[in-house]
C-alpha cells in the first residue's frame, strides 16, 4: 500500500519550524457543488470519490496538504440537504458538527448558477460561528459570459460579512494557488499534526471501499443511486499481490440484478473500473472480487448503518 496512506508511523511527525501554520479547514455547501473534486486537486490525488450525482460523500473525510509554511487538514464534509431517511439525518447532522470543529470554514457554492435556498440555508448557519470563513466561487469554467449577475447573488448574501471571496475551478485548477495562500494567511501557527508525507487519516480499506461505491455510482448512474453500501471483508497483502473481497449490499433483489447485469457484464465493468483505481494505491498487482447481498432498508436501520461505517459523528 502507498506510503502516504499509513498512519501506523506517527512518530515521523517533525517539528516545525519557527513560523509554521497549522489548522483544520472545514469544505462546506450543497450536494455536487464539488467539494470533493476540490479537495483531491488540493490535495494532488484522489482520496475523495466524486460523481455526477448529489450526496456522493457520506463520510467527513480528511484530507491532508503539507507545504513548506503549512499543513492545512481538509475536511470535506458530506453536502448540506434536507435528509429523506436515517442515513440522510446522519450525513447532515455530521456535515453540521464539522462547522463547529474546525479553524476555518470553506464554503463552496457552484457559480455557473445563481445562489438558491439551499445556500442562503447554510449561510444562515454560519451567521453565528466564530471561526473565520472564505466564500468560494467554484466551476468558474463554467460560468456563462454574463457571470456578474451570479457572482452577486452569492456576494449579496454575504454583505453582512468581510468574508474573503476566491473564484476558482476545482476541475482545471485555475484559481487555487490564491486560494491556498488565503486559507494559509488566515490560519494560526502551528504544529505538524500528521507526518508530512501523508495525505489522509482514513483506513485504506475506507478508501478501497469508497472507490469501488463510486465505480458503482459512475456506472449504473441513477438506477442505483444511494442504496449501495461497500464492504470490505478481507484483505490479503504480499509483496507481489493485494488481494481484496469487498461486498455490495443494496436494498432490493431488483437493484442487486442492476449491479450484476446480464450475465455479469455490470459487476465485471465496476471491477475493472475499481481495481484500476485501487491499483494506484497500492504496490504489485490487485485481484479484486466481488459480492452483491440485499439488506433490506439497510438505510433505516442504526444497526446496519453503524455495520457499514455510517455514525454520528461528536
Amino acid at each position: 500500500m502507498n506510503d502516504n496512506l499509513h498512519l501506523s508511523n506517527l512518530s515521523t511527525i517533525p517539528t516545525a519550524p519557527e513560523g509554521f501554520k497549522s489548522g483544520f479547514v472545514g469544505i462546506i455547501g450543497r450536494p455536487n457543488v464539488g467539494k470533493s473534486t476540490l479537495m483531491n486537486q488540493l490535495i494532488g490525488q484522489k482520496i475523495a470519490i466524486t460523481s455526477p450525482i448529489s450526496q456522493t460523500t457520506r463520510n467527513r473525510l480528511r484530507g491532508i496538504l503539507t507545504t513548506e509554511k503549512a499543513q492545512i487538514i481538509f475536511v470535506d464534509t458530506p453536502g448540506i440537504h434536507k435528509p429523506h431517511h436515517t442515513l440522510g439525518k446522519i450525513i447532515v447532522k455530521n456535515a453540521k458538527t464539522a462547522i463547529n470543529s474546525v479553524d476555518i470554514i470553506l464554503l463552496v457554492v457552484d457559480s455557473s448558477v445563481k445562489s438558491g435556498g439551499g445556500d442562503r440555508y447554510i449561510m444562515d448557519l454560519l451567521k453565528t460561528v466564530n471561526q473565520p470563513v472564505i466564500l468560494g466561487l467554484n466551476k468558474q469554467d463554467q460560468q456563462p459570459e454574463n457571470y456578474q449577475a451570479i457572482d452577486e447573488s452569492y456576494t449579496h448574501l454575504i454583505q453582512d460579512h468581510s468574508w474573503p471571496v476566491i473564484k476558482f475551478s476545482a476541475l482545471t485548477g485555475d484559481g487555487l494557488q490564491t486560494l491556498q495562500k488565503t486559507l494559509i494567511q488566515q490560519l494560526d501557527p502551528g504544529p505538524y499534526y500528521y507526518p508530512p508525507d501523508l495525505i489522509t487519516d482514513q483506513p485504506e480499506r475506507f478508501i478501497m471501499g469508497e472507490l469501488i461505491r463510486e465505480q458503482i455510482l459512475q456506472l449504473t448512474r441513477q438506477e442505483v443511486p444511494h442504496s449501495v453500501a461497500v464492504t470490505i471483508e478481507k484483505v490479503e497483502e504480499t509483496p507481489k499481490i493485494t488481494k481484496i473481497f469487498a461486498a455490495i449490499n443494496v436494498e432490493r433483489n431488483s437493484q442487486k440484478g442492476i449491479i450484476i447485469g446480464q450475465k455479469g457484464t455490470m459487476l465485471k465493468a465496476i471491477g475493472t473500473a475499481a481495481r484500476e483505481q485501487i491499483q494506484k494505491l497500492v504496490a504489485g498487482d490487485v485481484y479484486l472480487k466481488l459480492f452483491v447481498k440485499v439488506e433490506s432498508q439497510w438505510r433505516q436501520s442504526n444497526l446496519r448503518l453503524a455495520e457499514f461505517g455510517y455514525r454520528v459523528e461528536e
